[in-house]
């Protein structure tokens, strides 16, 4: 079944582009380079379907969690770490899971940190090896290097399920290598950069609606033996008008060695 949404794609330009991030020391204050608004039609997994992890790079499961409430990290972060780094070295046969980042994203205006709503992988092939380096150190990223290393996200409902703004996927068969380009993330301490992509009609995009706080879904952001890298946003999508919850969910990074 076939669902449509919109989504901000970026668009090729002469000079290169970026995101300011906390512009002027205010924390939420995203300054954005040009996106251009466009609808896409999308496959809801829930009702036909699947993902391969292998191929496609992205999965979905029901895997509920011993933790009920993520407001305070100092709370439950052990415990939520120990469930991911089980999944992944269930599922995916890895050998080490660290888990170093969690961002909680609320759809309102006043959050911090909002859903992200450009088409977009979270790391280029040079920032990926630079985040690597940052969170290893140089010797032993080198000795990840020479093996079979990623970068995996895991994305999860929170409170609510998802009734707007659900987190759409573009299967990466559909995505030729000329529809990605590298863009600049600007914060007040460092640099970064994420790729971009642009605009496509042969994108196929997929989705599961109405995921609830007992179900995530992982995937691949950067692969250094060549598994293709995701792109995904949070598509402009009401599945129920009538429901008036906002959309919350936890966004948790991890390094996977194989």
């Amino acid at each position: 079944m076939s669902n449509t949404g919109r989504v901000n794609y970026h668009v090729h330009a002469p000079y290169r582009q970026s995101f300011v991030i906390d512009a002027d020391g205010v924390a939420g204050n995203l300054i954005s380079p040009e996106l251009a608004e466009t609808q896409i039609t999308l496959n809801d997994l829930r009702i036909a379907g699947s993902t391969i992890y292998a191929r496609d790079g992205v999965a979905f499961e029901t895997y509920p969690s011993a933790i009920t409430d993520f407001s305070d990290m100092q709370d439950w972060r052990q415990q939520y770490d120990r469930e991911l780094a089980a999944l992944l070295t269930d599922r995916l046969a890895a050998r080490e899971v660290i888990v170093f980042d969690h961002t909680l994203r609320v759809d309102d205006p006043d959050a911090n940190r909002k859903p992200a709503r450009n088409v977009h992988s979270d790391y280029s092939p040079e920032g990926a090896e630079k985040r690597l380096v940052d969170l290893l150190g140089p010797q032993r990223a080198a000795d990840w290097q020479d093996g079979h290393y990623a970068f995996i996200n895991i994305w999860r409902p929170v409170e609510n399920p998802i009734n707007s703004a659900p987190l759409g996927f573009v299967r990466p068969a559909s995505v030729p290598h000329e529809d990605w380009i590298k863009i600049d993330l600007i914060y007040p301490d460092r640099r970064g950069n994420i790729m971009g992509l642009v605009a496509n009609k042969h994108h196929e995009w997929i989705y599961q609606s109405c995921m609830n706080p007992n179900e995530i879904v992982y995937f691949n952001i950067y692969d250094n033996r060549g598994l293709p890298s995701v792109a995904h946003s949070a598509i402009d999508l009401v599945e129920n008008p009538g429901i008036t919850s906002v959309r919350k969910s936890l966004e948790s990074r991890t390094l996977v060695r194989f």
